[in-house]
This record gives C-alpha cells, sequence and structure tokens, in this order.
C-alpha cells in the first residue's frame, strides 16, 4: 500500500465529517470520503459500538470487514440518547462541512439534530440523509433494509433464472449504490456551495438508488406494457452476450455484441455463416435469432477448457472473461497492477489484504493513513478539540455519555 502522501495532498483534505448511523449505507458514504482525505469522525454508541465490528468473520473479536469500512475515520464513542450528547454534536458541527446519517427518517429531529436546528448553526453545512424511502411519502416511517430497497427498486425481480425463485446479489448491493449516490450529491453540493456559501440537505433512498440503475426498465413498459422478468445469465434485447459453460466445467463469459465484434466472434468460433449472415448484421436481427446464437457459441466453448476459449477470444479482440473467485482476484496480477490488493497490518502484527481505493486520481490519489479505529479511541481527542477539560471528559465518562 503506497503510504508516501501526507492528508495535506489528499483531494479532499481539510474537509470535516461527522458520520452518524451504522452498518453500510451512510458508513460507506464516509469511508469513501475518508479514503481521499477527509477527516471522519465517526460516532458510535458506547458500549457495542458499530454492529458491523461483530458482522461475519472475526479477527481477535472484530470483524475484518471493519478495517475496509472504517480505515482512515475517528471514533467517537457517544450515546446520543443523552441532551449533553446532543450538545457535543452540536458544537462538532458547528465546524463540519459534512454530516451523514442513515436513521430512520425522524430520529435526528428526536435528539434535536434535525436539518433546521443544524443549519441554523452552521449554515454552510451539507447533511447526507440516507434511509430506505426517503425524508418523505407514505413510506418514509417503515423500516428500510437494502435487501428491501433491492426489490422495491426492481433489482430483485431482474435476477435469477426464468421461472425460479428470483436470487438476491451477493453483497449488500443496495446500501452501496445508495451510498455512492450520496457521495455524488456531497461534492455537487460542496461544488455549489462554493457559489453560494450555504450548504443544503441531500435526501438518498434506498430504493430510489436502485431504481435509477434500471436502465431501460420503466420507459419499456411506459411505451409497451413491457414488463422485463429475469434471464439468468443472458440480457434481454441485447445479443449474443451469455455465460456459456466450457469442457472443463467453467464457464466463459462473452460479450460479442457490437457489430465489427460480432463478426470477429463467429470467425473465431468457425462460424463465418452466422457472422456473414445479413440478417444478423445487426443487434435487432441478432436478438431475433438469439437462440441460434447462443447454441452455436455453447457448442464450441464445449470444445474447449475457459483457458482456451478466452485465448482465443483475446486474439479476435472479442470482450470475454471468466467468473471470479475471491480467490482468483487475490492471485489476478491486474488486480496487483492496478493497487487494489493493498495490505494493512493489524495490531498483532499480521497482515491482511483489504481493496484498493477507487477511483484513481493522478495527482490526489485515496490514501490509506491509519487503521479503522478501535470503538472510542478518539474520544478525548476529539472531546479536547471542543475545549472540553480532562476533567469534563472523565465526568461525561463516569455519567456514560461518552467513553
Amino acid at each position: 500500500m503506497n503510504m508516501n502522501f501526507a492528508a495535506s495532498t489528499s483531494a479532499l483534505s481539510g474537509l470535516k465529517v461527522i458520520e452518524m448511523g451504522q452498518l453500510i449505507a451512510g458508513p460507506f458514504a464516509a469511508k469513501t470520503l475518508s479514503d481521499f482525505g477527509a477527516d471522519v469522525i465517526k460516532i458510535e454508541p458506547p458500549g457495542v459500538g458499530d454492529p458491523l465490528r461483530h458482522w461475519r468473520l472475526l479477527k481477535e473479536g472484530t470483524s475484518v470487514w471493519w478495517q475496509v469500512q472504517s480505515r482512515n475515520k475517528r471514533s467517537l464513542a457517544l450515546d446520543l440518547r443523552q441532551p449533553d450528547a446532543q450538545e457535543i454534536v452540536r458544537q462538532l458541527v458547528s465546524e463540519a462541512d459534512v454530516l451523514i446519517e442513515n436513521f430512520r427518517p425522524g430520529a435526528m429531529e428526536s435528539w434535536g439534530l434535525g436539518p433546521g436546528t443544524l443549519q441554523a448553526l452552521n449554515p454552510r453545512l451539507i447533511m447526507l440523509r440516507i434511509s430506505g424511502y426517503g425524508q418523505t411519502g407514505p413510506y418514509r416511517d417503515k423500516p428500510g433494509f437494502g435487501v428491501v430497497a433491492e426489490a422495491m427498486g426492481g433489482l430483485r425481480h431482474l435476477s435469477g433464472e426464468p421461472g425460479r425463485l428470483p436470487v438476491r446479489v451477493g453483497v449488500s448491493i443496495g446500501d452501496t449504490l445508495a451510498s455512492l449516490h450520496g457521495v455524488i450529491g456531497v461534492l455537487m453540493a460542496l461544488h455549489e456551495r462554493q457559489k453560494s456559501g450555504l450548504g443544503q440537505v441531500i435526501d438518498v433512498a434506498l430504493y430510489e438508488a436502485v431504481f435509477n440503475c434500471m436502465e431501460s426498465l420503466l420507459p419499456e413498459f411506459s411505451a409497451f406494457g413491457a414488463v422485463r422478468g429475469p434471464a439468468g445469465s443472458a440480457l434481454p434485447g441485447i445479443a449474443p452476450t451469455n455465460a456459456y459453460v466450457c469442457n472443463d466445467g467453467r464457464c466463459a463469459l462473452v460479450a460479442g455484441n457490437g457489430d465489427s465484434i460480432y463478426k470477429r466472434l463467429m470467425k473465431a468460433i468457425g462460424r463465418e455463416d452466422l457472422g456473414n449472415d445479413p440478417e444478423l448484421s445487426d443487434n435487432a436481427g441478432r436478438v431475433k435469432r438469439v437462440e441460434e446464437i447462443d447454441a452455436a457459441i455453447g457448442a464450441w466453448t464445449a470444445q474447449h477448457s475457459v483457458n482456451e476459449v478466452l485465448a482465443v477470444l483475446d486474439r479476435a479482440s472479442v470482450p470475454a472473461g471468466r467468473i471470479y473467485t475471491i480467490e482468483d482476484i487475490a492471485a489476478d496480477p491486474h488486480y496487483l497492477a492496478r493497487g487494489m490488493l493493498a495490505e494493512v497490518t493489524l495490531k498483532d502484527g499480521t497482515q491482511m489484504k483489504v481493496p484498493g481505493m477507487v477511483p484513481k486520481l493522478s495527482r490526489t490519489p485515496g490514501v490509506h493513513r491509519r487503521n479503522a479505529p478501535d470503538l472510542g479511541q478518539d474520544t478525548d481527542e476529539v472531546l479536547k478539540s471542543l475545549g472540553i477539560s480532562e476533567t469534563q471528559i472523565s465526568e461525561l465518562k463516569k455519567r456514560g455519555i461518552v467513553a
């Protein structure tokens, strides 16, 4: 991992961010900002912290996922139910650029931390609010998790094989899509603030972030009454693009849907009759005969290993690839060359690989400045920066307000 860039060289150095909320959506947005130099103070409940600390596989009692989701952040353990803790948040906000929260709508207001209150203290504050259904509308008060948002946004209906139970994507894609939309909103608001001098509220609903990625789903229904359904590994209306089984049991993903690419593909597999067929010269014609084309490609891949298939298609400049497991990813030279297999040193001295930083900026790349914090690791430092004395901090700890 490249550790040679000081925080001052980062794209977002000087940006002060307060992260409230837990698990995935809000913290992933804050993680993305922290990767590029923002000073993120993560507020967690004393004693337990963010539940993500204890999700999935643990090392020395802490999730290894935590080292990805909370790198570069500082941890302030604060009981937001307590009025004194809420006052500490207001003090932090008075000096912050961005506040990120992903509580159920109304929670921040119940603590006296709603947008009206906070922006009165700091008119420049940008407030990113991520929730299942958004801050308005008839569903605003319903609990919303990413898996439900993925279904409501239209993604789950398209996943899986026709006639079978729809499957979920194997990661929390709804939360992550919402996070990235939130980051885009923050950067837009920061740009606009340079002109107006004012912050604003960014309202991101998980289901809307998913729906925003559903491509032609709505206009096709509106114009034609078409309801797209699951299509397995194919992409309806675009041909040929599918997964094809090879003789070693692995699959090759082949995307030969460009007109010139299609001709090269057919030549490579020895089916120039299909490549030169005028009816198949464009996508519309190929879609009508997609089963015939898929059968031809599948018959060819069935005679070769996936490595042999990919070697032939690479020489023909046809987009193709294999289905990677994480074992494949961890051994892939391209991932390594692009800095996507970074390493962190844990407290026990062992090293662990974590994903590198995206996107790649040429002058101000993302930087790993510090490992994910222990719960409350930075409480004293943050409180002292607000002018709170050691005596006062001790009293706050005795009362369970901070830890």
